[in-house]
C-alpha cells in the first residue's frame, strides 16, 4: 500500500466521520421530536405497536370458561417445544369419551414469539398478549399454566 493511498484512505475515514457527527449535531441542537422513551417513568402513558409479541395468554371469560378444547395443534406448531398440553377423558352425558383439556403449560423461557401456535388454534383460545417484563430469578417462574383453576370449555366450542 502506497503513502499517497493511506492518506486517502485516513482522508476518507474522516470524512465519513463527519458526515455522521454532522446529522447528530443536528439533532443536538435543533431537536425536532423527542422520540426516546423514558421509560420505566412513563409506564401509564407506554402504547405498544399493536403487533408487538409478548407472551401467549389464554382467554378466559367472566364464567371462567375458554376456548381451547386440547386439540393439541398449537403444540404441534410450536417449532422449538413450548407447548404441553395434557388432555384427559370425560364422559359426555351420552356416555362417550371425549378428549378435553387438563393443563395448559407455556414455557415462557422457550418461546421465541413466533406467533405459530395462535395461528394454529382452530377455536382461537390463546392469543399473544403485549406483556414485555419477564425477569424474574428462578426459572421456574417462567413456566406457566395459561388455564385457570376451575376452568372448563366455553359451551357450544367443539
Amino acid at each position: 500500500m502506497s503513502i499517497k493511498q493511506y492518506i486517502q484512505d485516513v482522508f476518507n475515514a474522516i470524512k465519513s466521520l463527519l458526515k455522521g457527527m454532522r446529522v447528530t449535531g443536528y439533532y443536538f441542537f435543533h431537536p425536532k421530536e423527542i422520540i426516546t422513551e423514558q421509560y420505566p417513568d412513563n409506564k401509564a402513558t407506554l402504547k405498544l405497536a399493536d403487533r408487538f409479541k409478548g407472551e401467549v395468554v389464554m382467554l378466559h371469560d367472566e364464567n371462567n370458561e375458554h376456548a381451547c378444547t386440547g386439540c393439541t395443534a398449537c403444540e404441534l406448531a410450536c417449532p422449538n417445544g413450548t407447548i404441553k398440553i395434557i388432555t384427559q377423558f370425560d364422559i359426555t352425558p351420552g356416555g362417550k369419551k371425549k378428549k378435553a383439556l387438563n393443563t395448559f403449560v407455556y414455557h415462557l423461557e422457550l418461546c421465541t414469539m413466533c406467533n405459530l401456535c395462535v395461528e394454529a388454534c382452530p377455536t382461537g383460545a390463546i392469543v399473544m398478549a403485549q406483556n414485555f417484563e419477564h425477569s424474574v430469578y428462578d426459572r421456574k417462574q417462567l413456566t406457566k399454566t395459561l388455564n385457570k383453576p376451575g376452568s372448563k370449555l366455553r359451551a357450544g366450542i367443539e
